[in-house]
């Protein structure tokens, strides 16, 4: 299934019915009074977290939503029908923004969570409301309320523990792979993961937890550059973000330079971000013969107080010790 998390969507509510202008019209009543009944009540557009849900594609492709009109009032009094409210599903962890003011509206983060983000307009009262001493026989009635319309934005931010980052080929992909059931597309050639992965972890007798593979960050993300924001955001719900950073022989650049350009990626984009708790794996030190990457990489964390670990996901080395303490650092939040 194509993964989508940024859509624009149009919804508008019901409009309510009008009221109704109608007398009695009886054998046995020769002077009947106004009997118009009100206009039903336009139904509202609601906005649903959803579980069963994991991307906003159904929405790419149909962007206007209406929810249904009241009816109008009818004679003997009769009140019209109320229009049907519309409820869109989305995924939890959706963020709802006026297109318009780009202000965050609703932050669908729990399963089940909803917003009325159009109301329905009311119903206009019938003929029967407006009778006096002095006007018995009012031709008149209200018509309804025009129902709540605007275009909003609908962004999927994913909830997970873990927040995997890093370069691209950063061995991201081949991690989530090796301690989850998530199984990423992994190549033995430079390729960057093109979409969110999420994937469960349970370590011996921890609390289970969820970790997701956010796809490879490159020098000017927080531009747009790349994949930029369309993943940055996805950085923002994690507990505890791993930073991945390879110290194999086949790298030419600096480990410790890899790590700070996408730190100041994160910072550039939200300034929290380099808040949050942050650990730093050495990836692929099966093919890291020299050690010198992996050592520089490794007193850089100890200088700067940053947990480190040297792994390599595919010959299993170090995988125990770091799941362990993910496991703790994740269950102590």
């Amino acid at each position: 299934m194509q993964f989508v998390d940024y859509v624009k969507i149009y919804v508008k509510a019901g409009d309510g019915g009008r009221g109704c202008v109608s007398f009695r019209r009886e054998k046995y009543v020769p002077r009947g009074g106004p009997d118009g009944g009100d206009g039903g009540k336009g139904g509202d557009v609601i906005i649903k977290a959803s579980s069963d849900l994991h991307t906003l594609l159904d929405y790419r492709y149909k962007k206007i939503y209406k929810a249904e009109r009241g009816e109008h009032g009818k004679g003997s009094n009769m009140t019209g029908r109320d229009g049907e409210d519309l409820i869109i599903k989305v995924p939890v962890g959706t963020v709802i923004k006026n297109m318009e003011t780009n202000k965050i509206i609703a932050d669908l983060d729990e399963e089940g969570k909803s917003i009325v983000i159009a109301k329905g307009g009311r119903g206009g009262l019938g003929n029967a409301h407006f009778a006096t001493s002095t006007n018995q026989a009012p031709r008149y009635a209200q018509p309804g309320q025009k129902g709540e319309e605007l275009w909003i934005i609908l962004e999927l931010k994913l909830l997970a523990d873990v927040g995997l980052i890093g370069l691209p080929n950063a061995g991201k992909s081949t991690l989530i792979s090796v301690i989850s059931s998530a199984k990423p597309k992994i190549a033995d050639y430079p390729f960057t993961t093109l979409t969110p992965v999420l994937g469960v972890v349970k370590y011996g007798d921890h609390q289970s937890f969820v970790v997701a593979d956010i796809p490879g960050l490159i020098e000017g993300a927080h531009r747009g550059t790349g994949l930029g924001h369309q993943f940055l955001r996805h950085v923002e719900r994690t507990s505890l973000l791993l930073h991945l950073v390879d110290v194999s022989d086949f790298i030419d650049s600096d480990p410790v330079e890899n790590f700070e350009k996408i730190q100041k990626e994160l910072e550039l984009y939200n300034p929290s971000l380099i808040k949050k708790p942050l650990a730093v794996a050495g990836t692929k030190i099966d093919l890291a013969h020299k050690a010198n990457r992996l050592n520089k990489l490794r007193e850089y964390c100890e200088k700067k107080a940053i947990d480190f670990f040297a792994i390599s996901a595919v010959k299993q080395e170090g995988i125990d010790k770091l799941l362990n303490y993910l496991s703790e650092r994740v269950n102590k939040k």
